[in-house]
């Protein structure tokens, strides 16, 4: 009996053996420069352990913890973002600062062997591109790899703290790079943005950069361009007069091309239509006061509106003297007073006339209709009437 028992307690201990076992797997491999999100969930004097699920335990020495005055900035419980380094004797270690403190060197080596990003500050403009700060490490990113197109107004960067790869690194010299991580970054968004955004969207962004071109927006990491043409309903001369980096606007998505990873918006689009309501702002017959846009041979163009130009004719810029060319009586940035004569909407004219000009041909018609229908005015006859009159009464009749 008693055998029986000792016989069922083995198999008993051998079943959960093995059941331990089966249920055992190893902690997956993980590869340097690997980012996690993560908890903390003890705090010690020299290291913070981290959770890093199935694979084991993280440490991350506690010092990239400590501000400059030495107290601890995160507490149990916080998550946080690192990137694993290496496993020594079972251990994993991982960072959340590379280039601080007096290891500065060896976890920049790190990095770059590893490819894990690194946080720097651009402190200035140097000969070809910036110098940026790591903790107490001077490193240098070149203006080509500073973004993924060429900025124009590098001053902008000055002062910001950028995330960075590590492109390379001898004993005098840390290049680095930006332009990788943004292109990943860019793909990353595109490809969740493919199942969501068509064209004729309105989405809400932030103006990242100005040109002369136009102006960069950024939805939410997928950033596209806005066209100087596509800003407002009128002209625009000059892209910084209307936008400014940082101002939130409103764009519809004029184009996507997935393909060649460009997007581009309309600002104007997302704004109402001057013309929808040209015809009750500028009536035919009324009177306005414009400023003139462009001189062409055949006429003057004067903007009577935010996005809504009217003609000229230079068959109508004079009375009675010819003019050849409406700079002959006009410049661009005069002010003149008009009479609109037609409202065009479909075709999106609007035909004009000096005020001078229409009140002078207005005066000229009220004095001859005057003339024609004035009651008093003698009689005029034709000459064999008179004759005929006279001659009677010469006679006495």
């Amino acid at each position: 009996m008693n055998t029986d028992n000792r016989q069922d307690g083995s198999d008993t201990e051998e079943s959960f053996e093995q059941m331990f076992e089966q249920s055992y797997e190893e902690p997956s491999r993980m590869d340097p420069g690997q980012k996690v999100e993560t908890r903390i969930v003890k705090l010690t004097p020299e290291w913070a352990l981290i959770e890093v699920g199935g694979k084991g335990e993280g440490y991350i020495s506690v010092n990239e913890f400590k501000d400059a005055g030495g107290n601890l900035t995160v507490k149990e419980g916080d998550t946080i973002r690192a990137w694993f380094l290496r496993s020594e004797e079972g251990e994993m270690h991982f960072t959340v600062k590379i280039g601080a403190g007096p290891a500065a060197r060896a976890q920049l080596g790190d990095a770059f062997r590893s490819r894990i990003p690194v946080q720097g500050t651009v402190s200035k403009e140097v000969k070809g591109g910036f110098e940026i700060t790591i903790g107490a490490t001077r490193a240098f990113c070149p203006f080509s790899q500073i973004g993924i197109r060429r900025e124009e107004n590098k001053a902008d960067y000055i002062g910001k703290s950028l995330t960075f790869e590590i492109i390379e690194l001898s004993e005098r010299n840390v290049v680095l790079s930006r332009k990788g991580i943004l292109e990943n970054e860019r793909q990353e968004k595109a490809s969740s943005f493919k199942e969501t955004l068509k064209e004729g969207d309105k989405v809400r962004g932030t103006i990242t950069s100005i040109q002369k071109f136009g102006a960069f927006v950024d939805i939410g990491g997928l950033e596209g361009l806005l066209p100087v043409s596509e800003i407002a309903w009128g002209r625009t001369e000059k892209v910084e007069d209307v936008l400014k980096p940082g101002q939130e606007v409103e764009v519809i998505i004029k184009k996507l091309d997935w393909p060649n990873e460009k997007i581009s918006f309309s600002l104007k689009d997302a704004l109402p239509d001057p013309w929808d309501t040209a015809d009750r702002n500028w009536p035919p017959g009324s009177y306005h006061t414009g400023t003139i846009s462009r001189l062409a041979p055949f006429g003057a163009f004067v903007t009577l509106g935010e996005g809504v130009d009217g003609l000229i004719h230079v068959s109508r810029l004079s009375g009675e003297r010819r003019v050849n060319h409406p700079d002959e009586v006009l410049k661009v940035g005069e002010a003149i007073e008009v009479r609109v004569e037609a409202v065009d909407l479909k075709n999106r004219r609007i035909s004009l006339v000096p005020a001078e000009i229409s009140r002078e041909e207005e005066e000229s018609a009220a004095t001859l209709e005057k003339y024609q229908t004035r009651s008093d005015a003698p009689a005029v006859g034709s000459m064999g009437e008179m004759l005929k009159r006279a001659l009677e009464k010469k006679n006495g009749k």
